[in-house]
């Protein structure tokens, strides 16, 4: 089978690196800050990165539990493998492995930290409510997620946030105003930096990963060489999340950052979501189609 090469969108690729570089120019300078302070956070820095390496090289089990999400064989939904398969081949990557999220929401997502530790797991509601070709579609997604490496890069983009929300949250725990007068000023200026560190980064790593869902959309695109499929697949999971009552979306949210589509509902929701708007996307597709049509 042939794979699927993919020509590369320049402003894409712009739009990511000058939002990594606006988060590694920020990460230095709370990391100047912090080391001018004289303060000795090493502690938490260790513990930090204790608990984002445990997410990065289990991050395949801990979501799979997390939403009760089973593996599958390929006898018990062979058709499923069979997608995932053929895509695997043509995105030139190991076949990831396959799970099933016991819900009516239709969605899917892919977790791991690489494609030799890739999962993708779909909903039951993906499967009734879907096409073949829209399943594929969406998989499509999925497996541009694995190949880009998402999680890995997610998970290095937010590590400084992660110190400095858990310095933010935990401030009075590790002694922030327990300290002589004359260093509380330095403490409260630590606390302070920390959480416009964490505020900045939490809206750039959002746009980020905007970008990496354009990115998987482009390449999801490519494999099937369909994007109306992936919009034809994006409408129907909008119009069905409309329609699920708000106890079910609530129980949902927690994994919106890695769903194709977040189960969210209202502006400000969106606007602080992980993915662009459906509008944006469909936009874009519709510009891929004309790009691929020539």
């Amino acid at each position: 089978m042939n794979r699927v090469r993919f020509p590369v969108d320049y402003r894409l690729k712009v739009r990511m690196f000058l939002t990594l570089f606006l988060l590694a120019a920020l990460y230095l300078l709370f990391a100047a800050v912090l080391w001018y302070a004289g303060v000795g956070y090493s502690a938490i820095i260790i513990i930090v990165g204790i608990m984002l390496l445990s997410q990065y090289y289990f991050s395949d089990k801990l979501v799979l539990m997390s939403t009760r999400a089973r593996e599958v064989s390929p006898q018990e939904v062979p058709e499923l493998h069979s997608i995932v398969e053929r895509l695997a081949m043509l995105a030139d990557m190991p076949k990831p492995r396959v799970a099933v999220m016991p819900t009516s929401i239709p969605n899917a997502f892919a977790t791991g930290r690489n494609p030799r530790n890739a999962v993708v797991a779909v909903t039951n509601g993906l499967m009734q409510q879907l096409t073949t070709e829209e399943v594929e579609a969406v998989l499509a997604h999925e497996i541009s997620h694995v190949k880009n490496r998402d999680v890995a890069v997610m998970t290095i983009a937010s590590f400084f946030a992660t110190v400095a929300s858990f310095i933010v949250q935990n401030f009075f725990f590790i002694g922030g105003f327990g300290r002589d007068r004359e260093d509380r000023g330095g403490a409260i200026l630590i606390y302070l930096v920390s959480l416009l560190v964490w505020l900045i980064s939490f809206f750039l790593i959002r746009a980020l990963s905007r970008y990496r869902e354009y990115s998987a959309d482009r390449g999801a695109a490519f494999l099937t060489g369909n994007p109306g499929m992936l919009s034809s697949a994006l409408l129907k999971i909008s119009g069905t999340m409309k329609r699920v009552p708000d106890r079910d979306l609530r129980q949902a949210e927690a994994m919106n950052a890695f769903f194709i589509f977040p189960a969210l509902r209202g502006s400000f929701a969106e606007l602080l979501s992980t993915h662009p708007s459906l509008e944006k996307r469909l936009a874009y597709l519709r510009k891929l189609e004309r790009e691929m049509r020539g």
